[in-house]
């Protein structure tokens, strides 16, 4: 039965990646689930491109003749590896033989049928493709369907760390890299802590409220309308209609220093006739005080932090800026207002309170860092979750 029927002619638009991502001796790489290749091997050229000595570690292979399916195939040897596969359940290690392929294009791991029928991974096609290993049908383990996606190619692991901590690390970041930013998701989404700005003057508000755009120069023209396209993309701002009633404007501004520029809101009035929030931010000399004594650090720093907090609707019809090219809302909170450190150091310390009473974790705003290394892992572990 066709779970989804393709126009005539374009039933080769149907198909689906089996490519899924693995770890491999510290390092992701890909690895595609091919029940139509005989044999398990990697090409000469990728082993290159990931690994610098895996020569050295090559068990020897002789007298065996190796073909696909259109050409004689040139055995290196055979490179022997854990492969590590995440899940939210855990991670699961499968011990591998990959032969080295002088020949072989392939930009990947290729997982043959000989180790799909050793470990029992079957893959199902189903609207929500998935794959099983063993007897365990319920864990099941997806294929990343779009580009973007979150990778380790970019983490820089200190060299100063043991061989078992830098495998320890490599995993939990593996499994937990959803936690991460990616070109897919820069930002993510805060709920159940959404910012009201409370102001301490009522209608007719200030004139200071509702200023005009600031005259600019065809220099910061495009600039500014480039950064106010990508807080659109990213969900930060969004279009003001025509029709709607724009009771507060701020203007805003884009600084230019060695060809480099960003855009700032003249918040001045609002902050001024802002009810101030006192919440305590941690002093700085108390949080070296507490890091003193540490010898294991990992600090996180949340990525554009402020913007992950939404607005309530009240708030955003106050953060509503106006430029050049017309009138935009804030729907998440923006830099520069007078109680964005206060708000978020208080969600931060809502967020994480038995951690903080336990003693390991320093949160200072969108800073986060833990200073142990006994039982490290599982401390990082409670963070990503």
């Amino acid at each position: 039965m066709q779970k989804a029927k393709p126009a005539r002619g374009k039933g080769y638009t149907a198909g689906s990646s089996c490519i899924t991502n693995i770890v491999i001796k510290n390092r992701e790489v890909k690895l595609h689930l091919d029940s139509g290749a005989f044999f398990t091997c990697v090409g000469k050229d990728y082993l290159d491109r990931i690994y610098t000595n895996w020569k050295e570690s090559l068990i020897p292979i002789e007298g065996i003749k190796f073909r696909s399916a259109s050409q004689d195939m040139h055995p290196l040897g055979i490179f022997e590896a854990a492969m590590i596969f995440p899940h939210p359940a855990g991670i699961l290690r499968l011990k591998v033989e990959f032969v080295a392929m002088n020949n072989c294009t392939s930009q990947h791991f290729i997982l043959g049928n000989d180790y799909l029928n050793i470990y029992g991974i079957d893959i199902n096609n189903h609207k929500d493709r998935y794959f099983t290993i063993g007897e365990n049908k319920r864990q099941k383990f997806s294929f990343p369907l779009e580009k973007g996606g979150i990778t380790l190619i970019e983490a820089q692991i200190s060299t100063e760390i043991t061989l078992e901590i830098n495998e320890e690390l490599i995993e939990i970041l593996f499994q937990y890299r959803e936690a991460f930013s990616s070109d897919n998701e820069p930002l993510g989404a805060i709920k159940g802590h959404e910012v009201e700005i409370m102001l301490n003057v009522k209608r007719s508000y200030p004139p200071l409220l509702r200023r005009p755009a600031y005259p600019d120069s065809p220099r910061s023209r495009e600039p500014l309308e480039t950064h106010i396209n990508e807080l659109m993309k990213l969900g930060v701002l969004r279009k003001a209609g025509h029709n709607e009633e724009v009771e507060f404007k701020t203007p805003v501004i884009i600084p230019l220093h060695n060809h480099k520029s960003r855009m700032v809101g003249d918040l001045r009035a609002l902050n001024t006739y802002t009810i101030p929030d006192r919440y305590p931010i941690p002093r700085i000399h108390e949080t070296l005080t507490q890091l003193s004594k540490a010898k294991f650090i990992t600090s996180m720093d949340s990525l554009e932090g402020f913007h992950k907090d939404v607005l309530t609707p009240h708030s955003m019809k106050l953060l509503t800026i106006i430029a050049h090219c017309g009138v935009s809302e804030y729907l998440r909170m923006p830099f520069h207002i007078k109680n964005a450190p206060s708000h978020y150091q208080r969600m931060m310390n809502t967020i994480f309170p038995h951690e903080l009473s336990e003693g390991w974790l320093i949160i200072y705003i969108d800073d986060i860092g833990n200073c142990t290394y006994r039982d490290f892992h599982q401390y990082l572990e409670k963070l990503f979750k």
